[in-house]
Formats: C-alpha cells, structure tokens, sequence
C-alpha cells in the first residue's frame, strides 16, 4: 500500500505546484496591462488612447514647439538582397515631444518570397536614446512575395530632453534577408529557395 501511496502524493504535489504557477502566469497577463501603461507614460512620456487599443499612441502635452529638429531619412538594402527600399520623403522638421508618422517604400524585385529584417540606426550616437520608435517594420520580419511591394510606416517621437545643441538626427535602415525563415517560407509553399 505505501508503494502505491507515495507515487500519489508525488503526483498530487506535482498538479499542486502546476496550478499554483498556471494561476501565477494567469495573474502576471493581467498586470502587464497596468504595467504596460506606467512604462509608456511615465517613463517613455507616450500618452496612451482611453478606449480600446488600437495600437496608436499619442504624445503627451509636453511637446516643444519652441524649437525644430531636422530628421533625415536614409535606406539601403544588402548586396545580396533583391529589394528596392526608400523613404517616401527624405527629410522633415519636427518638434520635439510630437508623434511623428513617415512612411518607406519596399519592394521586392526577384521571382521568389523573401524574408527580410530592416536594422535600424540614428545618427549621431549620443542622441539615439532621444529617439524613440512607437511603430516600426523594423520590428519585425517582413515577408515579401515576387514581385511584391509594401508602404510601411514609422511612428517616432523626438524626446524633449534632447539635449538643444542637437538640431540634426539621421534615421537610416538598412535591409538583411533573413535567409533561415525565407527558407522556411519556400519550404512551406513548396517552392526552391531564393539563392541569395
């Protein structure tokens, strides 16, 4: 009997232990939500919409309109990329503290889907942590067929506290064909992988 019984208790302790982490996991999606909400607003300085999420965020009231910073666009793709890829407008002035919204042009020039993943960069250096994307592909892998061409938008905001010396930043991205998941995607579809 005591053979028996050990092997439950083991078991029950197991489903005990399963419950209370399942319960804990459960109870940690729910805060993310509050917490979510602090890391956008009071340390980001993004105003999030009331309503439903719709992925928007605003900028909070704490926009400097006494003063512009230049934003240059830049774009490129890998050598071994058959992509075009260009901002829609190379350059504009904005103020520090407003959300900002550009677009950029990629097209995909080959006769297969490909994978690609944008890498991002501000220039000069020491004002990237001023910088702050709230929508960007850059974000995430872009799939694009044959012959396909997408509009993407960036949304960012200038932080305020950049320093005022600062009157130029440079946001340029760079292309890479994510050669593991285009192979995925071939492999999928049934189709030979693009021979990058």
């Amino acid at each position: 009997m005591n053979t028996v019984a050990a092997p439950t208790r083991n078991a029950r302790g197991v489903v005990r232990i399963t419950l209370i982490v399942s319960a804990c996991a459960f109870l940690f999606g729910f805060a993310m939500i509050p917490l979510y909400r602090i890391a956008c607003e009071q340390v980001l300085g993004i105003k999030l919409e009331d309503g439903p999420v719709t992925g928007r965020a605003v900028a909070a009231a704490s926009v400097d309109t006494s003063r512009s910073v230049r934003i240059q666009f830049l774009a490129s793709v890998n050598s071994k990329l058959p992509w075009t890829f260009a901002p829609e407008v190379t350059r504009i002035d904005v103020h520090p503290g407003e959300l900002t919204e550009v677009w950029f042009d990629a097209a995909n020039t080959s006769d297969a889907a490909i994978v690609g993943n944008a890498v991002p960069s501000v220039a000069p250096n020491t004002a990237s942590a001023f910088f702050n994307k709230t929508e960007c592909f850059c974000f995430t892998e872009q799939l694009l067929a044959a012959g396909e061409a997408r509009r993407m938008p960036v949304r960012f905001i200038v932080d305020p506290a950049l320093p005022r010396d600062v009157t130029e930043l440079t946001l340029s991205y760079t292309f890479y064909e994510n050669t593991d998941a285009t192979r995925r995607v071939a492999e999928t579809v049934g189709a030979p992988p693009h021979a990058g």
